[in-house]
């Protein structure tokens, strides 16, 4: 299942790389046959529409190829040291 995951991560972050890339180079007259809602659209906002899929697609490729797991482990969480130490404490009986 976990294998299956990864290819239809992959397959996605190829399609948003694909789609983030043809907003950022092509014209609004050559998008307007795939995309009708340009025209509503300000050119600079598509730009970034594309922009951020680009980088989305980034994102995605990085964690499908560095990581097996995509939950964070226990030091990445933001407190976690300081739940950690409260329990060492209450168990030790020093907080009252």
């Amino acid at each position: 299942m976990n294998i299956a995951y990864w290819i239809v991560a992959g397959l996605l972050a190829l399609f948003y790389c694909y789609a983030g890339t043809l907003k950022v180079i092509r014209s609004r007259d050559q998008l307007r046959p795939m995309m009708a809602w340009v025209d509503h659209v300000p050119l600079p906002a598509l730009r970034a529409l594309g922009t951020a899929e680009i980088l989305g697609a980034i994102s995605g490729f990085t964690t499908a190829a560095g990581s097996t797991s995509n939950r964070p482990s226990p030091p990445d969480i933001p407190g976690f040291s300081q739940m950690e130490d409260h329990e060492q404490e209450a168990a030790s009986g020093s907080i009252a």
